[in-house]
């Protein structure tokens, strides 16, 4: 299934216009030696807010990947927000993943919290714990339970998140973002069958990350 999403993320409109209008403002006084630098920083952003379509795959079973980046975690553990033993499945996004967050499964959202916290380097794992974060509480069609959680990271200092309480979600659909740098964890029911493995890259609204059970 394909999301109608623009080339761009609207979130990174008008930091990439304010790059546009410095740049060429330098170029047109001091000329294009000095400018270059202002060009360069430009292009990186308008690269850390593309926002590419991305195919879903169908499935009401398949926990696709809510962002683009690699796993760096896959354990039993707790999930806090359910109070519930859980999978943890981590995806960590450094500056030039894709940074747009989308649904990994369909379903209702049932609960949103909001977390202030510190900035710790988002791959480690106390970053789950302790970053300023956001999470989900999403229950399927069939039932199951599923966690999805924004977390700020080192140099990120906004996470975005466009659903509430009673939203309905489609997999793969467009929720949020956060800027410059962050991790997502999805916990999952005890009983899924995760489908991929720490190191792995992943893109988020197209590659499978699990299986929930029946």
């Amino acid at each position: 299934m394909q999301k109608p999403h623009p080339i761009v993320a609207r979130e990174g409109y008008s930091f990439i216009v304010l790059g546009l209008i410095i740049s060429a403002g330098v170029t047109w006084f001091l000329g294009i030696g000095w400018a270059l630098p202002f060009w360069l920083v430009t292009l990186f952003i308008i690269q850390f807010f593309r926002d590419p379509r991305r195919v879903c795959p169908e499935g009401p079973d398949r926990v696709i990947s809510p962002a683009d980046g690699r796993i760096v975690a896959v354990e039993m553990t707790h999930d806090p927000y359910l109070d519930r033993k859980a999978i943890r499945v981590s995806v960590f996004m450094n500056v030039f993943n894709v940074h747009s967050n989308r649904s990994p499964v369909a379903g209702t959202v049932l609960q949103r919290w909001y977390f202030r916290g510190s900035f710790v380097n988002a791959a480690l794992d106390k970053a789950s714990e302790q970053n300023e974060r956001n999470a989900l509480h999403i229950r399927t069609a069939e039932g199951q339970d599923v966690t999805c959680v924004q977390i700020a990271g080192l140099i990120a200092r906004r996470i975005l998140c466009y659903v509430d309480m009673g939203s309905q979600m489609e997999p793969g659909e467009r929720y949020g973002f956060i800027r410059f740098g962050s991790r997502v964890d999805v916990y999952l029911p005890p009983e899924a069958q995760v489908s991929i493995t720490i190191g792995e890259c992943v893109k988020g609204g197209q590659d499978e990350l699990a299986r929930l059970p029946h």
